[in-house]
């Protein structure tokens, strides 16, 4: 009877120990999903997954998949990447339904071209999100998700292009040589730049050279300039008091810049090597100017779309409204083949490496 009571509360004292014990996120995982293991140093993971002065914090490789999705609560180096994306997929949600709300919105012809930049928009931080969440399980992941981050990057331009181009151009504008190829220029520039960085991802190998920037800038930089083309010249030609869009407009450019130039050069962890593993690397200061120009160009689109709704169909023509947005699933399609195209020619390189060792 007493050995009986004394096992009781043996066990009820053991049960008390483990309440008091620290909850860890492992804790609440169960037994039958493996649980991501400790982040590692740059000379623990191979060559391809080491970034410029980030030593520490990468996953290790060759994890169960399920792993870098519950990696998703855990402290690494690509957590900030992730998480920049994730948390301005409602940011931009919500700011819509605002300014649904606010500067109202017809489903039709006229309000295609904001749908379609949204759902760009959309698709490249998706994109952003996957790779940067799932491409430490291996070299052909890291290669195909990235690929794929480039798709997203083509189709967003062309999205923005849009816009620009339905609801922010002048006539002076679209009646210049510029305007008039500028569709099919946004389109051929956005292919043009997931071409120059799936190229300029599977051809170079770390530590990059600096061509290898160079590939990858240009045609990014031309789609860009284009891109920006009929709001820089509005933003010359019309009187900013007249045009509550203009400083929303000016916003995004200044963001864009400033994230350009983030994703230019590793600063600030060029100098302090070691001290932004986790949080304050160049690239996650580029992916929040990067939200911050999307959120302003959504802010300056729905103004703009507001001021043209009732003649922008009278302006362009409801056809010339239809083909230009069935090009934005055309250029998905040629941006996933490109996408295609390179991974095979990755997987070429990759059985190479394998045998030589």
């Amino acid at each position: 009877m007493s050995g009986g009571i004394l096992q009781r509360l043996s066990t009820l004292t053991l049960s008390v120990k483990h309440l008091r014990r620290p909850l860890h996120f492992s804790d609440l995982i169960p037994v039958s999903i493996p649980s991501p293991r400790p982040t590692i140093a740059a000379s623990q993971v191979p060559n391809l997954f080491r970034e410029p002065y980030i030593l520490s914090g990468y996953r290790p490789v060759q994890q169960d998949w399920r792993c870098y999705l519950l990696s998703l609560f855990q402290r690494h180096n690509e957590c900030l990447n992730v998480w920049t994306h994730l948390l301005a997929v409602p940011v931009l949600l919500l700011r819509w339904w605002a300014n649904v709300g606010s500067l109202g919105y017809t489903l039709g012809a006229a309000s295609l071209p904001l749908s379609i930049f949204l759902l760009s928009s959309l698709t490249y931080m998706f994109f952003s999100v996957t790779a940067h969440l799932l491409q430490s399980h291996s070299e052909h992941a890291h290669y195909f998700l990235f690929f794929l981050d480039y798709v997203g990057v083509a189709v967003y331009q062309y999205g923005c292009s849009l816009g620009h181009y339905f609801y922010s151009s002048e006539a002076a504008w679209r009646d210049s040589v510029v305007g008039m190829l500028f569709l099919p220029g946004a389109a051929f520039f956005g292919w043009l730049s997931c071409v120059g960085c799936c190229f300029a991802k599977y051809r170079y190998r770390r530590p990059y050279p600096w061509q290898r920037k160079i590939v990858q800038l240009i045609p990014t930089s031309l789609a860009y300039l284009l891109d920006i083309s009929p709001v820089a010249h509005r933003m010359f030609t019309v009187s900013w008091m007249q045009e509550p869009s203009l400083p929303f407009h000016a916003l995004q450019i200044i963001s864009f810049l400033l994230s350009a130039l983030f994703f230019s050069c590793p600063i600030p962890e060029c100098f302090f090597p070691g001290r932004c593993d986790f949080v304050g690397q160049g690239h996650q200061i580029f992916h929040v100017f990067l939200v911050l120009c999307t959120i302003f160009q959504l802010e300056a689109l729905f103004q703009d779309y507001a001021r043209q709704r009732n003649t922008v169909v009278e302006v362009f023509g409801e056809r010339q409204l239809w083909w230009a947005c069935v090009c934005f699933p055309a250029l998905f399609m040629c941006c996933i083949l490109t996408a295609v195209v390179a991974m095979r020619h990755t997987q070429r390189q990759l059985r190479k490496k394998q045998k030589k060792e």
